[in-house]
């Protein structure tokens, strides 16, 4: 028991890095969590007594679990019709819960997720455990099975897609927020030449409410069509939205009654909102760490 004891002991010391692994190669929280638990089921039934670096062995277990769930996700996917948005992490407005930080930490916003999500489960672990792990090569190759020239390929070709699709926002939060409440208080007015003015021409808007109802989840591109969306928010939800961090950027909760029926990450770039992320899926919502909002 002792020996167990221990064992679990070295396990928590990783569990904070594995579960932001997890978050980035499943962009699901839940999912996550079950990875890393896994993880702790495999190592609780394998001899470790030769393992010199206990962190970056269970790194590659947990990438190896990750791979598996992705996938198996991908054919249930791609049969499903309109957007699918990641979890996101969402913080109070004056800043990152500490819980959050090393989920965030190399600004994993929503729009990065949403790009991680087009990757082959191959290139997404190449990239993730890479990138922003530094796992070398012949470890990542003897986890998908190829070899470490072709581990480096699908990272390379990982990195092509993210760099050519994911946008980088504008790093001044604060900046962020006045764009963000712009957007809100022109919606709530009814002003829509203040919102086209705040939008970027190409916005997109990704709205994933889940299976029900039909026909919810959807992707909008261009401003005028994302200004008549943010009008029918307004109308709805607008006295319920409040400023959060949404994965550490300016974002708006809306919880009417205290409940919250939908989360919206915005991303801003040269001033403009050029992305806007919504999940109101009633069953994820329900699974998100939104106590951290109360007051």
């Amino acid at each position: 028991m002792a020996e167990r004891d221990w064992l679990a002991d070295r396990f928590e010391e990783h569990r904070t890095n594995l579960r932001a692994v997890a978050y980035r190669m499943l962009g699901s929280l839940a999912e996550a969590d079950d990875a890393v638990q896994e993880a702790w089921l495999r190592l609780s039934r394998s001899d470790t007594s030769g393992v010199e670096n206990l962190g970056g062995w269970l790194t590659t277990v947990v990438g190896r679990v990750c791979l598996d769930m992705l996938r198996a996700r991908r054919s249930r996917r791609e049969e499903s019709l309109g957007a699918h948005v990641p979890d996101p992490i969402v913080s109070p407005e004056d800043g990152i819960h500490p819980e959050h930080e090393a989920l965030l930490a190399d600004s994993v916003g929503l729009g990065l997720l949403v790009v991680l999500e087009t990757l082959s489960p191959a290139e997404r672990l190449a990239f993730v455990l890479h990138d922003m792990f530094d796992v070398p090569f012949d470890e990542i190759g003897a986890i998908v099975g190829r070899s470490p020239a072709a581990a480096r390929q699908l990272a390379s070709r990982a990195r092509r897609r993210v760099k050519g699709a994911a946008p980088i926002p504008d790093a001044d939060l604060g900046r962020q927020r006045e764009v963000v409440g712009a957007f809100l208080a022109a919606a709530r007015g009814g002003d829509f030449d203040a919102l086209l003015s705040v939008l970027d021409p190409d916005v997109v808007l990704r709205a994933d409410a889940g299976a029900v109802p039909a026909g919810a989840s959807r992707v909008i591109r261009g401003a005028p069509a994302v200004a008549e969306q943010a009008f029918a928010f307004a109308q709805r939800l607008g006295p319920f939205a409040r400023p959060a961090l949404v994965n550490g950027a300016a974002g708006i909760v809306a919880a009417p009654g205290g409940r919250p029926v939908s989360v919206l990450g915005f991303t801003v770039r040269g001033e403009k909102i050029v992305e806007i992320d919504i999940l109101a899926d009633p069953g994820r919502l329900r699974q998100l760490d939104l106590a951290v909002l109360d007051d």
